[in-house]
């Protein structure tokens, strides 16, 4: 791994409960396989973003993390930020995105794809609004359209 890279990818996927019935368990550990091979699978979107460099956009981040959660539990979804805080020590943000039946699962593989170019061009809107309070020399006009461009590049 390239220590340049200005995004990464973090994938949490919460499984049914114990008690749940076989086939719910058997849908949610497939349901969280499925979802991380669009992310780090052969065409996955881990590998399409990393080849964008954090010294090419100014020097307040190291690092902008994608952070996917895959059917979270109604507990888990209401603690979840929009973004979280700019760390300063570590130059990093995170970003929550929820991953479920309604917005994913349930979409052609195309549209998939399209889900997660639109959802991650669409959160740098949030990270404008954390640069402009915060101050910080990132030039997230030119990280956008490099992100978006990439993104449509490999459009599946």
């Amino acid at each position: 791994m390239n220590d340049n890279n200005i995004f990464g990818c973090f994938v949490s996927v919460t499984l049914p409960y114990p008690n749940e019935k076989q086939e719910t368990q058997d849908l949610g550990k497939r349901q969280g396989d499925l979802f991380r091979s669009y992310i780090f699978g052969e065409k996955g979107i881990s590998k399409i973003i990393k080849t964008l460099e954090n010294n090419n956009y100014g020097n307040d981040f190291k690092i902008i993390l994608f952070q996917f959660y895959v059917n979270p539990l109604p507990i888990e979804q209401q603690n979840l930020k929009e973004i979280e805080s700019y760390r300063k020590n570590e130059k990093s943000i995170g970003i929550p995105i929820i991953i479920n039946d309604d917005n994913f699962f349930s979409k052609s593989e195309r549209e998939r794809y399209t889900f997660l170019s639109e959802t991650l061009v669409g959160k740098m809107d949030l990270l404008l609004e954390v640069i402009k309070k915060k101050k910080l020399d990132t030039n997230l006009e030119k990280l956008k359209l490099d992100l978006q461009k990439i993104l449509n590049q490999n459009d599946k």
